[in-house]
């Protein structure tokens, strides 16, 4: 993998590209990866049709004040990944927008966790609206939180 680079691209660069094909150019490094990912410390590492994969890293950055990793940094990574999923479906010019987030925490993380893996899976398609769901586990397999999530899509003008 290349280095990583973050950042935005204009709003140009975004429409001329289809989903996955964006995605795949920012694991390839020749787009960036996104700024919150260089805030919480995660990257996307995989994308094929309908699925994603996000990996990052509990450090105790991340805690919260009852000394285990913030359960917002479980949902960004979820959030990505579920998002990001749906994303692989759209064609150039497409957008789409999250309307609901839905998340199960099952466990804690702390920066003894390990690397974490942020997997998601379109559940559903439409012309409007899209569903998602994923996980969240560490390498042993072991789960910290589930998630499924709705998207909007609004196809290009």
């Amino acid at each position: 993998m290349s280095t990583l680079h973050y950042g935005l691209v204009s709003p140009e660069t975004l429409a001329a590209h289809d989903g996955l094909t964006f995605l795949k150019g920012i694991i390839a490094g020749q787009f960036p990866q996104p700024p919150i990912a260089e805030t919480l410390g995660f990257q996307l590492v995989e994308a094929e049709p309908n699925r994603v994969v996000f990996e990052g890293l509990p450090e105790q950055r991340h805690y919260n004040p009852i000394h285990t990793v913030h359960g917002g940094f479980a949902a960004t990574l979820l959030d990505s990944a579920l998002a990001c999923a749906i994303f692989t479906t759209m064609l150039r010019g497409d957008a789409w927008t999250t309307l609901e987030l839905k998340l199960n925490y099952v466990r804690a993380m702390t920066k003894d966790t390990g690397p974490v893996r942020a997997e998601g899976r379109v559940i559903h398609r439409g012309r409007s609206i899209a569903t998602s769901e994923g996980d969240l586990k560490d390498a042993g397999g072991k789960l910290y939180a589930h998630a499924t999530t709705t998207c909007m899509i609004m196809p290009a003008k």
